[in-house]
């Protein structure tokens, strides 16, 4: 092949120049924060009932709560106020402020943190109380 050295060469060179960022970012992640559930509301909850149950599991909040806010912002802009009946039977009130904030009342360490660590800027807080402390994305 003709050239087939300076061809070779310069897939190397594109290929070593492409990895740089790779690796000088290895091993460099920050740890993932732990968001803090110590609110007045969740500790009162858990001295009466032993265990703090929220709208759904743990496992399913962690995942998909955004999916769930998503679909009550569109229920409760269609349909008005609206309940939600979680997968154990249990219903409560479709509501960030509501639901999600009267339990959850510290932003900062709880909904911000995470925010700010996978830089998000979620639309809750346009319409939403606490929306003077926007996450900066």
């Amino acid at each position: 092949m003709y050239k087939a050295h300076r061809i070779i060469i310069f897939l190397v060179v594109f290929a070593c120049l492409i990895l740089i960022p790779v690796a000088l970012n290895v091993g460099n992640a920050s740890e993932a924060p732990a968001p803090s559930i110590d609110t007045p509301e969740i500790n009162a909850l858990a001295s009466i009932e032993g265990h703090v149950e929220c709208v759904e599991s743990l496992e399913f909040m962690r995942a998909e709560h955004m999916q769930l806010l998503d679909a009550w912002r569109i229920q409760n802009v269609r349909n008005g106020g609206v309940e939600y009946t979680n997968a154990a039977g249990r219903v409560f009130e479709a509501s960030l402020e509501n639901t999600c904030l009267h339990c959850h009342s510290n932003r900062v360490e709880f909904c911000d943190s995470c925010h700010t660590y996978v830089a998000v800027a979620p639309e809750c807080w346009d319409c939403h109380v606490g929306g003077e402390s926007q996450v900066n994305s």
